[in-house]
């Protein structure tokens, strides 16, 4: 006899976590929203102290170049003014702007180099004009000696492309003259009239002319009947000469050709 079958009957047992010491969601929640508040905190400390030292430092390094290489660069009147301002700054920086926020710092920082860039564009352009002249003057005179040269090499370029390249230097070289002219006769505290940009734009422009012109290759070199093949030497006798027929050469020297028959003489009688 078979033992009845057993019934099997499946429930969820409802099962919840519980670790002793933990903090309830919620409040962990709370904690997490805490500490990214005061992270966002730090952060925004850290890049208000970063601007409170950017001011300070331009503070200082500007004075210091005013009275140094930037002096030329700015009138007399105007430097003492600009110095008097950063001597305000300084003292605000530790008197009433010494726990300011981050957007006073920067706003500071924007005042001042409304004054300070213009003298700082002056002597960078000044350090930095010579060179860039230097540059140009280089293309003037190499495309140019190219465009009046003797030399075989450029007999392939035509008299128009030479001519071209010619009066694109003498234009470029009439620009640089007048240009340098006017900024010679400008104090160095005045704003710029010949801009470093303007001269290497101008030496780019030359460049890209005269360059494809003065690098065209030359034509191919065509074939000459000089040029063509000499006899191979089995066409060339052991002698030197070219080999010729047999029957031209006995008849050169007077002598019959050779005949495949015999030759019929007549019988003496």
């Amino acid at each position: 006899v078979e033992a009845p079958k057993k019934k099997v009957k499946k429930i969820n047992v409802p099962v919840s976590e519980v670790v002793y010491g933990a903090l309830p969601p919620s409040d962990l929640q709370k904690a997490v929203e805490e500490e990214c508040k005061m992270a966002r905190q730090d952060r925004v400390m850290e890049e208000t102290k970063d601007k409170k030292n950017a001011v300070e430092a331009y503070v200082y390094d500007f004075r210091n170049k005013l009275r140094d290489k930037y002096a030329e660069f700015v009138k007399d009147s105007e430097r003492e003014q600009f110095i008097a301002k950063l001597q305000e700054v300084e003292d605000w920086l530790y008197e009433d702007g010494e726990d300011e926020t981050k957007e006073v710092y920067v706003a500071k920082l924007d005042e001042l180099k409304k004054v300070g860039d213009p003298i700082e564009e002056r002597y960078r352009e000044h350090a930095e004009r010579g060179s860039v002249i230097g540059q140009l003057s280089d293309y003037i005179n190499m495309y140019r000696d190219i465009a009046v040269s003797k030399d075989p090499k450029f007999d392939h370029i035509d008299f128009e492309g030479k001519q071209k390249v010619l009066n694109e230097c003498l234009e470029a070289e009439a620009w640089l003259r007048e240009k340098k002219q006017r900024q010679d006769s400008l104090p160095k505290h005045e704003p710029p009239h010949l801009l470093s940009d303007d001269v290497k734009k101008k030496a780019d422009a030359l460049d890209r002319f005269c360059r494809p012109i003065v690098t065209k290759p030359k034509p191919p070199k065509q074939a000459t009947a000089s040029d063509s093949p000499s006899p191979s030497p089995s066409q060339q006798q052991p002698g030197g000469g070219a080999a010729t027929d047999d029957n031209d050469t006995a008849a050169e020297n007077g002598a019959e050709p050779e005949s495949g028959e015999a030759m019929e003489t007549e019988k003496s009688e």
